[in-house]
């Protein structure tokens, strides 16, 4: 009798501690993450350090764009024709800007070479997104979990510091980044420049190119700076967007270096 009564003791003991394992295990794989965890893995999903070492080049509207980094170094580059005819090329590196015009540098003052070297930099950083999440200057929050046309998001807010956020740093990013697989399907802005206002962009066609995923993009606006762009992920839902324009990249390449 003693004997049953012990072994029923140690089953239930043993049950018991299966039962606590397999708690224990089952609370650390839900562990919530933050949002610094959360922008990493969607980096590492669209191309990690593939962005680091490789020369990507595509054309947007009637410019070709290139960037090429590897090592700590890094050169990006846009081409295209004037209204003129002349040919115009435009290289940003670590250490410089210059433009050259039918193949000859151009004399241009400081205040071009910033508004040059700011546009060129904002296509491609668009472009690669969501690598360059990572700055000194880069502040993310996590907003919470959200659920958009079906698919569930972590929402991410960003800001930048103003030391090391360039001329924009005032302006504020929203992310929403799929749960079950890191893509980046929308982002939102709110920019100042030329009188502010805000933008809402939606993730198509997305494709790998050689180990980096690149999408196009519907673009919504509003042009209202009270706008709480939080909100757009709801006004998607209830169809109260305004579609203003298409983000198309064409003729794509990816060179590992």
């Amino acid at each position: 009798m003693k004997n049953t009564k012990t072994k029923k003791l140690l089953n239930f003991l043993y049950l018991s501690f299966v039962f606590f394992i397999a708690l224990s295990f089952n609370g650390c794989s839900k562990q919530k993450l933050n949002a610094n965890e959360i922008v990493n893995k969607a980096i590492k999903t669209h191309g990690g350090k593939l962005f680091n070492s490789s020369k990507i080049s595509f054309d947007f509207r009637d410019k070709h764009y290139t960037v090429k980094r590897q090592n700590g170094l890094y050169e990006l580059t846009r081409e295209f024709i004037d209204k003129k005819g002349n040919k115009i090329k435009d290289i940003l590196n670590n250490n410089s800007f210059v433009r050259l015009i039918n193949n000859k540098q151009a004399d241009i003052t400081d205040k071009k070479k910033n508004a040059f070297s700011n546009s060129v930099n904002s296509v491609i950083y668009f472009a690669l997104l969501p690598y360059g999440l990572n700055g000194n200057a880069v502040h993310k929050v996590l907003l919470g979990e959200v659920n958009v046309e079906g698919k569930y998001y972590y929402k991410i807010k960003v800001s930048f510091s103003q030391n090391g956020g360039g001329e924009d740093f005032n302006d504020v990013f929203i992310y929403w980044i799929n749960k079950d697989n890191y893509t980046m399907d929308y982002l939102a802005y709110l920019y100042h420049v030329n009188s502010g206002g805000t933008r809402f962009r939606k993730a198509v066609n997305k494709r790998n190119i050689n180990g980096i995923i690149f999408s196009d993009c519907l673009n919504y606006g509003n042009e209202d700076v009270s706008y709480n762009i939080e909100n757009f992920d709801k006004d998607l839902e209830k169809g109260n967007l305004k579609l203003i324009s298409e983000i198309n990249l064409k003729n794509i390449s990816v060179i590992k270096l």
